[in-house]
């Protein structure tokens, strides 16, 4: 079943209709140029025209919101179009994967929102397409997620990821991202792998 997941997640079905938001993970320096590039071609593909991301400073190898405000700003996004998330817990010191996506749902849950897409590096993404989908079914079930990655970019280069911490080729971060998949959901932290694959069964 993981794998009908990860090729779902990097594949789904975007709905022709326009959504009303595009959410990215934080990435590090390394990887961001994926989930920016992504955004510019989803706004100016019409399917929506707002990009989420945390409103925080630089923590947890996330450069932070000015910096990327400011990064995507060169390449043709309005800053108007570029919004920032509170991040919960308010007073966070650090960020991971489910801080984030709790953060964007209940953001999308406030703002009445019915539909959002989710961005990350292709590596991390059906890991970061899970948790927003156990931060949904937590916090807003009713909000329909779409998964799109982030633009692929070399696989054999030596980059860091996991807070800033972690140094591999993003082709050797797989391994290490399955593992926090099993990991996450032993420690009641991710809903299981069925239980994901039977939210996209219902959204369609």
């Amino acid at each position: 079943m993981l794998e009908e997941l990860i090729i779902r997640a990097l594949c789904d079905t975007i709905p022709d209709k326009p959504v009303d938001g595009l959410f990215l993970f934080g990435q590090t320096e390394d990887n961001q140029q994926a989930a920016f590039e992504t955004a510019c071609q989803f706004l100016q593909s019409g399917h929506t025209d707002k990009v989420l991301c945390l409103g925080t400073n630089a923590m947890s190898g996330y450069p932070g919101f000015e910096v990327w405000k400011e990064e995507m700003k060169k390449l043709g996004i309005g800053e108007e179009q570029i919004i920032p998330v509170p991040p919960v817990p308010a007073d966070t010191d650090l960020l991971h994967t489910l801080i984030e996506a709790t953060s964007a749902v209940r953001y999308a849950k406030e703002q009445g929102f019915k539909s959002l897409v989710v961005t990350a590096s292709p590596f991390q993404q059906p890991r970061a397409f899970m948790t927003a989908i156990t931060a949904a079914l937590r916090e807003y079930p009713e909000l329909y997620l779409y998964s799109l990655p982030g633009k692929a970019m070399p696989w054999q280069e030596e980059v860091t990821h996991s807070q800033g911490k972690l140094e591999d080729t993003r082709a050797g971060l797989i391994a290490g991202e399955m593992e926090r998949i099993r990991c996450y959901h032993e420690q009641k932290d991710l809903i299981s792998v069925k239980e994901a694959l039977g939210y996209l069964n219902r959204r369609g």
